[in-house]
């Protein structure tokens, strides 16, 4: 039989949450073949037609409290944080049906949802990066761990903003059918690059494209490519034509970042993708990537990671 996925919409539901993951899981059926998948069902309050954020009518099949025996997976997806208190009548019916569930999960401010049924108290999760504040206000119980773009405590898993979603199923699918599955999935639905939990839901890159001067932005686009160069302040500064001191004054405006701290996690970020990909040694890594040393890093890696790089790999190094 294939495994049953509730996801429980809400009148204002934010629709890449509920798109993105229906979209994971409908992929991996079909690359089972004749393997048992995923049955995916809409769940609301009642059976009907639920309007999204965007204006799209999405038809919830039944009513959440009507779902009957265990349950394999139960997905919250989240919205505007004014549409979230629509799902107020979803609360106690989750926390009822809580405990026959395999799996619980929400994507973006979903977790607030979650919250509210009690089921994060004591637990680590995630939300949308501008809500994290938010959740550890409302829920101190809740051990929120604002750099991550999902975090999986125990059956219950959270992710941070809206495309998170299609990472965290792509999570769901990995546990339950391999890596190769998940990895075959990514390349069908064109995702850029699988991202594992631990990776920063703040993404230097980003930076980049919002950033309003465009001698910024061409500065990092520069930066991104030559992560191996010098990329100090000084030499940053006399790139952009400015003083060390204006230079660190406009970029954190542009960016959010100092110019150290963006320098780091660009090549932290860059070092990830070399050891998920290549057999290249940490060695190697360590110098492709800026860094120098092993021991410089080892040090970035515990500063923006929480492990080492080898203990990083052999969680999340794709499969050959």
């Amino acid at each position: 039989m294939p495994s049953v996925v509730y996801i429980a919409c809400f009148p204002g539901v934010e629709l890449l949450d509920v798109a993105g993951p229906i979209s994971v899981f409908s992929t991996a059926t079909s690359l089972l073949r004749r393997k048992p998948g995923y049955d995916v069902r809409l769940v609301a309050e009642r059976a009907g037609p639920v309007v999204t954020s965007s204006g799209v009518t999405l038809t919830a099949q039944q009513a959440l409290g009507s779902v009957r025996g265990a349950i394999d997976t139960l997905i919250i997806p989240g919205g505007l944080m004014g549409a979230i208190d629509n799902a107020a009548p979803l609360v106690p019916v989750i926390s009822r049906l809580a405990p026959r569930a395999r799996r619980l999960a929400s994507v973006c401010s979903g977790a607030f949802v979650l919250s509210r049924a009690g089921l994060l108290d004591g637990r680590a999760a995630v939300t949308h990066w501008a809500a994290c504040d938010q959740l550890r206000r409302s829920n101190p119980q809740c051990r929120v761990e604002d750099d991550r773009i999902f975090v999986r405590d125990g059956n219950v898993w959270t992710s941070a903003g809206v495309s998170t979603g299609i990472d965290l199923a792509l999570a769901m699918v990995e546990a339950d059918h391999g890596a190769q599955l998940a990895l075959e999935i990514s390349r069908w639905l064109v995702v850029y690059l699988r991202r594992p939990g631990g990776q920063s839901q703040f993404s230097a890159p980003l930076a980049a494209q919002v950033a309003e001067r465009e001698g910024i932005r061409k500065l990092l686009l520069w930066v991104s490519e030559n992560v191996q160069a010098d990329l100090s302040v000084a030499a940053l500064a006399q790139r952009a034509s400015m003083s060390e001191r204006t230079f660190a004054r406009v970029f954190a405006a542009e960016t959010r970042f100092t110019p150290a701290a963006y320098v780091e996690r660009l090549r932290i970020d860059a070092a990830r993708r070399s050891l998920e990909t290549s057999k290249k040694s940490v060695k190697q890594i360590a110098r492709l990537c800026g860094f120098g040393t092993v021991e410089t890093l080892h040090r970035a890696f515990r500063r923006g990671v929480g492990s080492t790089p080898l203990q990083y790999r052999a969680r999340f190094a794709t499969p050959p």
